[in-house]
């Protein structure tokens, strides 16, 4: 008979047993009771554990030039990707990773701009799901994007960003500045415009919220709540693309000394303010951002302006009755507090009347003329000029400059331009008083905003500041600079800026440059910032141009660069005496998509726009400007046929911006070179080529009338 096995249980055991449920039952007594555990709104986390939020990003505003043209635009931009997990495959016949290494590696070498061993060793890299094709893949565009979708690559893929894209590339950058797309998706300007108007082109960004499962999808039948996103205004800048590139021609010409620190090549419509064009030394290109300087010359630096303030010392002397134009003084050196002051030659021109000082720029004369009136009146009309203060223009980083005289010494070397310090927009602001019979205007390089619906929510317009001085004073004073240009008195000392058959009346300035670390000034040969002021016709001057340009090895570049400008902006504008040729007409674009392409150039005849159509179609597929754009009479008006077997037209004469409309609508993409309009580029009749990328040369448009000059020059 067997035995029974009998388990004793102890007490204790028992008792720990009891007190530990009693202990469990007590605690989820309390989770469910309680709305809050350990801090923990447990309500809040339940409703929200599978809610997943989104943030939908507002598209940035566009920035455009006064004719429309595109300045700084957000694309669509794309980052190759390759699945090499084969698990991602569950059907061979449609493989979702890569199969043939070598093949993709070969098919997308040309593409990318990756060699296919780069691109091998980046295939078999083991344990990893997925692999960036990179650096070639990153940044690729939408072009670039349907040339390997074509290709029906197993397991190539691609993540989609937005990123800001300045169709001109190195050009009008420091007045642009640059965006820069962050990780989050956000784009935040960083310069210039961009920076200035960062929240209104940035608009407001809207939220998309919905229940999703453990991994982030959305279940099936839940709700979303969408707050729409709010897109961005658009900055529509008072610069004009045609004049912009007069100005980086000439700034490429000065560009051509050694050792040059820096410069500025602005050009502004006189008669409103209007900033029409800025070329900066140095500069960068906003795609790329291959920056040297974040300050930008136009209006962040600040430097002793030399013998242009002569215009300003004279003017004020003229204005407060403290000048005789037949009086007489002894050029060559005065004594001053125990300093001497000598003028540029350090002999002078012997005795000469005031009128002459000025044209032979003598720093004597304007001292004997500053001291004449006093430090406190001539600061005081300084002051009037906006010179010491901000002029308030749309960009960051301006800089207030300074008037720092006080003393005999310091008042006389203030009449000439040293001892105190401006930023080129200030000189702008002041010069414009010369056009305007003495009344500044503010400078403007924002022409207007507009929402994304097109509304104008802000415009702005010529300013003015204040009156400076009385016409009688002005005309006086364009004389002289008048005589400073084109006089044929041999101390005139500006006549290398002499311009023909356009007339210009300016002032010339040459300043020492002070050592930022002692104080001093610096000794060497072209320690030197070389400046001209310019305004042209000079009957009624439309146009306004200052140079300012520092350690230039050259005298005559500058002189050489504004002689072009100005023949390139008056052929351009049809200045050819005194006015300016009438304002062209605007008209508002149509829709003309799918229209008969008869009736849609019979639609535009009388807009006098310049109509190009693309194809031998019989219907229009695609048009550019878009319904509702604003456009100028002569602007290139494109109409995209329903042609299946399209062919290019001629795009010579094209400039950069017409290049890339006319590639987006014809699916073509061009590499430049140089800058202007195409040359030597008859594309008519040849098959349009997704897949093919066209070199295109720019060259200035006036090139063949300059050379025609010159030579007619040399032979007479």
């Amino acid at each position: 008979m067997k035995k029974t096995r009998t388990v004793k249980i102890y007490k204790l055991f028992i008792l720990v047993v009891v007190f530990l449920f009693a202990v469990i039952s007590v605690r989820l007594s309390y989770i469910v009771l309680s709305k809050t555990v350990d801090g923990i709104d447990l309500t809040a986390f339940a409703e929200s554990r599978n809610t997943v939020k989104e943030k939908i990003f507002a598209e940035r505003g566009t920035i455009y030039d006064s004719l429309g043209n595109i300045l700084s635009v957000n694309i669509n931009s794309y980052t190759v990707i390759a699945y090499l997990e084969p698990s991602r495959t569950t059907d061979m016949s449609s493989p979702n990773h890569v199969v043939d290494k070598e093949k993709t590696a070969k098919a997308l070498s040309p593409i990318i701009n990756m060699s296919e061993e780069d691109i091998l060793y980046l295939l078999n890299i083991p344990d990893v799901y997925q692999v960036e094709l990179g650096p070639g893949g990153r940044g690729i565009t939408e072009l670039v994007k349907e040339q390997i979708e074509k290709l029906e690559l197993p397991g190539i893929d691609f993540i989609k960003s937005v990123k800001r894209y300045y169709p001109n590339g190195d050009f009008l950058s420091y007045t642009l500045g640059y965006a820069k797309t962050y990780e989050d998706g956000s784009v935040v300007g960083e310069m210039g415009v961009e920076l200035e108007f960062n929240d209104e082109l940035t608009g407001k960004n809207g939220s998309r919220e919905y229940e999703g499962d453990i991994y982030g999808y959305k279940m099936a039948g839940a709700k979303e709540n969408v707050v729409a996103a709010e897109n961005g205004d658009n900055i529509y800048l008072t610069i004009d693309t045609n004049i912009q590139l007069f100005a980086e021609q000439a700034l490429a010409k000065m560009e051509e000394a050694s050792y040059l620190e820096w410069a500025s090549v602005s050009v502004t419509n006189a008669k409103t303010g209007e900033i029409l064009a800025v070329a900066s030394n140095p500069s960068f290109d906003p795609n790329t951002k291959n920056i040297k300087s974040y300050y930008d010359p136009f209006v962040s630096y600040t430097y002793e302006p030399g013998s242009t303030m002569k215009t300003f010392s004279f003017m004020s002397a003229i204005e407060n009755g403290l000048y005789d134009e037949k009086e007489k003084y002894m050029s060559g050196n005065i004594v001053v507090d125990g300093y001497k002051i000598s003028d540029w030659n350090t002999w002078g021109w012997g005795e000469i009347t005031y009128d002459q000082g000025y044209m032979a720029s003598s720093n004597v004369a304007a001292s004997k003329l500053a001291l004449r009136q006093g430090g406190k009146m001539l600061k005081d009309f300084y002051t009037k000029l906006g010179l010491g203060e901000k002029t308030g223009i749309n960009l960051p980083n301006e800089e207030y400059g300074t008037l720092p005289f006080k003393v005999d010494i310091e008042v006389a070397n203030a009449s000439f331009g040293q001892g105190m310090t401006v930023t080129p927009v200030q000189m702008v602001q002041a010069f414009t008083s010369i056009a305007n019979d003495g009344v500044i205007l503010k400078p403007y390089i924002v022409k207007k905003v507009t929402d994304s619906k097109g509304n104008v929510i802000l415009e702005n317009e010529r300013t003015e500041v204040r009156q400076v001085a009385s016409k009688k004073t002005i005309d006086k004073m364009k004389k002289l600079m008048w005589g400073a240009v084109n006089s044929d008195d041999p101390v005139a000392a500006s006549t290398g800026y002499k311009t023909s058959p356009v007339v210009t009346i300016g002032k010339t300035g040459t300043a020492e440059i002070a050592d930022p670390n002692t104080g001093r000034y610096l000794t060497g040969y072209y320690d030197y910032i070389r400046s001209f002021a310019a305004l042209f016709p000079a009957d009624d001057p439309q146009i306004l141009v200052y140079i300012a340009a520092s350690k230039i090895t050259s005298m005559s570049l500058p002189q050489e660069a504004y002689r072009g400008l100005v023949q390139d902006i008056s052929s351009y504008l049809g200045i050819t005496g005194k006015y300016v040729d009438e304002v062209k007409n605007e008209f508002k674009m149509p829709s003309l998509i799918n229209k008969d392409v008869t009736l849609a150039k019979e639609t535009l005849k009388d807009t006098k726009s310049n109509i190009i159509v693309i194809g031998s179609g019989t219907k229009v597929i695609n048009q550019y400007p878009n319904k509702g754009a604003v456009v100028n009479s002569n602007d290139k008006v494109f109409l995209l046929t329903n042609d299946n077997n399209l062919s290019h037209i001629n795009v010579e004469g094209f400039s950069k911006n017409d290049l890339e409309i006319y590639g987006k609508l014809v699916g073509t993409k061009f590499k430049y070179s140089g800058f202007g309009y195409a040359k030597n580029t008859d594309l008519r009749g040849k098959k349009v080529n997704p897949s093919e990328i066209i070199d295109i040369t720019l060259e200035p448009i006036y090139v063949e009338k300059k050379e025609e000059k010159k030579e007619t020059q040399i032979n007479s």
